[in-house]
């Protein structure tokens, strides 16, 4: 043993670790992201939730329902309230995932607040996403508290504060009980159903960074590329046709994966017709999208350690930002910006309408637009940066 020997594979080594500076930043930036992703991805505050607003009362009582309702928009902005004129309006909307919640005052609600006549504002939620939910009920909680607050009546001449108080809980002097009736849309939704949307789109992402990561730059590595390069294939032919095989194997694991997940899960109907060709639709242009993705990432790249290396940082960026773990209503401004472009989000949106609420076409529309520009982008992208030689 010789330690100039040793001290010459050290050499060796690190001067290959120093001529790689996407391994570099990738083993230090790595754990940077995690700690910012995954520290503000979770247990934030809700805040700017969709939901709409039914109110048939022009009373004074249900203005002051409004005016709680707006002040709770104003501060904490845990809501927006988006007005609408009738109830299955709002409704079909709730059922599309445009708003989160809809609350509905009645026609009758300030006559029976001032008969005291057991008044109520109905509290319609989506259950699907208990996070979002249970925000939102905890601020109208506080609503229906401030609604049946105590309030003094005015002084008599001559008469003391104390006696003023005595009077105020007297039982003809109690204010009327308002009730916030909360009405679940859909059944109890288990966290395992609410992930099960993220497990099927990291099982295509997965398949992408293998199929059109890895295995691409390996078979450059072992000049299997330098075959095709020989052949009169065009750069599309040959970019479509990486594209459409890594396609085929991120469709494949996914609707296995939608599969057994949906029957470990409990899923109802996974198998009706209909609902089945929506998901596989989705899943089809979730591949296609993640497979373009990484194909672009990689189509200048030749070290086959740099897609082993941005693994991590990958997923970080993308999985966790999309909602399929906590909701994108309580991130920070920031990392809701970063969910807006992660294609992510619309793959768990979209799948979430599907597998939760079975909501049809009309959940999924804007999703498959989305990732269907995303993907013809990306495929465009990747055809102009193909290189036709070695």
């Amino acid at each position: 043993m010789r330690l100039y020997r040793i001290f010459a594979l050290i050499e060796r080594d690190m001067r290959k670790f120093f001529r790689n500076p996407a391994l570099m930043m990738a083993s230090m930036i790595f754990p940077l992201v995690q700690l910012v992703v995954l520290g503000y991805a979770f247990g934030g505050k809700i805040t700017n939730v969709e939901v709409g607003l039914v109110d048939k009362d022009t009373g004074n009582p249900a203005l002051q329902v409004r005016a709680g309702l707006n002040a709770i928009a104003q501060n904490p902005r845990t809501f927006r309230l988006s007005e609408y004129p009738n109830l299955p309006k709002a409704m079909a909307d709730l059922r599309k995932g445009s708003v989160k919640a809809v609350i509905y005052i009645p026609p009758d609600y300030s006559q029976r607040v001032l008969r005291n006549e057991n008044p109520r504002v109905a509290f319609i939620e989506d259950n699907t996403d208990t996070f979002t939910a249970s925000g939102i009920q905890e601020r109208m909680q506080q609503l229906q508290n401030s609604l049946n607050g105590p309030v003094l009546p005015p002084l008599e001449p001559g008469e003391s504060p104390a006696s003023n108080l005595v009077s105020l809980y007297s039982p003809e002097r109690l204010p009327s009980s308002i009730q916030i009736q909360t009405v679940e849309v859909y059944p109890y939704i288990d966290y395992i159903k609410y992930f099960l949307a993220g497990a099927i789109s990291l099982s295509i992402f997965v398949t992408a960074m293998i199929g059109g990561g890895i295995t691409f730059i390996d078979d450059k590595a072992r000049g299997l590329h330098e075959g095709y390069l020989c052949t009169p294939l065009s750069k599309a032919d040959l970019v479509l046709g990486l594209i459409g095989s890594g396609s085929m194997k991120g469709l494949m694991a996914g609707l296995i994966i939608t599969m057994i997940g949906g029957l470990i899960a409990g899923i109802p109907q996974i198998l009706q017709p209909v609902r089945l060709f929506y998901l596989i639709v989705v899943l089809a242009v979730t591949s296609l999208a993640m497979i373009s993705m990484m194909f672009l990432l990689m189509v200048r790249v030749s070290d086959p350690l740099v897609p082993r290396a941005i693994f991590g940082v990958l997923n970080t960026l993308l999985f966790f930002p999309s909602g399929a773990v906590y909701p994108t209503a309580g991130f920070p401004v920031w990392l809701r910006a970063l969910s807006i472009v992660d294609p992510f989000t619309y793959v768990v949106d979209a799948l979430k309408n599907l597998l939760l609420k079975n909501t049809g076409f009309s959940g999924i529309s804007l999703d498959i637009a989305i990732m269907a520009g995303f993907s013809a982008a990306l495929i465009t992208g990747c055809t102009l940066l193909f290189k036709r030689q070695i």
